[in-house]
């Protein structure tokens, strides 16, 4: 799938790039074209190979060389696989040698950032989260271990892209939900939007993500980005009532059959 809303290819550029910024950990390194990213934390996009350009070496030199870093830091290798992949073919290629297809999703894109938030109800308070502060806390939501708790805290406090972590409390101080945002020049991200089980089925994202939003859009934000599991299908429903649409997907493969 690509581009089915017919975005411009300048701004979805903009966009991709915009994600390799908001998710750039400290171990990273280029081998021949490819951004390699060796995090030891949850998310795969700050774990993978990122290839962005065509190279020069040919592709089993190249994936050597990934392996030995991937090794090094005891991850198993995986490739995150976009419509602006280089070199062009590279997925079927890797599909050739066998690697193996997982967590298809879709970045979604609304063109006209919203501007009004929902308000806030009673018994509800709006927190914002310093980044060590929010690592723990969407950590502990989602079952991540000490290691890769750390391992966010660590790339959200030296992220080349300012993030702003927010969470909806309750008079208790519980977390019920939380969320973030990336803001890139005009762009905005929505990331690690995350309710609490027990707060599920309240519209508790929804009244997030527009507050994120609006604040993002009062600060001179235009346009907003997200990424979404394919067969999320309620995370999914919310944000098109926000006003986003599908704007491209992308894969990983692996050697592995169950990379994670």
């Amino acid at each position: 799938m690509s581009n089915p809303g017919r975005l411009p290819e300048a701004l979805l550029s903009r966009i991709e790039d915009a994600g390799l910024n908001a998710s750039a950990p400290p171990q990273q390194r280029w081998v021949d074209g490819w951004l390699l990213r060796y995090s030891p934390g949850k998310a795969k996009r700050a774990r993978c190979i990122q290839p962005v350009a065509d190279g020069r070496l040919p592709l089993a030199e190249r994936l050597a060389l990934c392996q030995a870093v991937f090794d090094a830091a005891s991850l198993p290798m995986v490739a995150r696989l976009t419509p602006f992949s280089r070199p062009l073919g590279l997925d079927d290629a890797l599909a050739a040698l066998g690697w193996h297809r997982q967590d298809d999703t879709r970045v979604m894109v609304a063109p006209q950032c919203p501007a009004v938030a929902e308000p806030l109800p009673a018994g509800l308070a709006w927190q914002p989260l310093s980044a060590p502060a929010y690592a723990e806390v969407v950590g502990v939501l989602r079952g991540s271990s000490p290691t890769q708790r750390l391992a966010h805290a660590q790339r959200l406090a030296l992220s080349p892209v300012p993030y702003q972590g927010w969470a909806l409390q309750d008079a208790d101080g519980q977390v019920l939900a939380c969320g973030q945002s990336a803001a890139e020049a005009d762009l905005v991200g929505l990331y690690d939007v995350f309710t609490h089980p027990q707060a599920r089925g309240r519209s508790l994202s929804r009244l997030l993500c527009s507050r994120l939003l609006a604040q993002a859009r009062a600060a001179g934000a235009r346009v907003a980005y997200l990424q979404v599991d394919a067969d999320n299908h309620a995370a999914r429903a919310v944000y098109h009532r926000l006003g986003f649409a599908d704007a491209y997907a992308y894969h990983y493969r692996s050697p592995l059959p169950h990379a994670s």
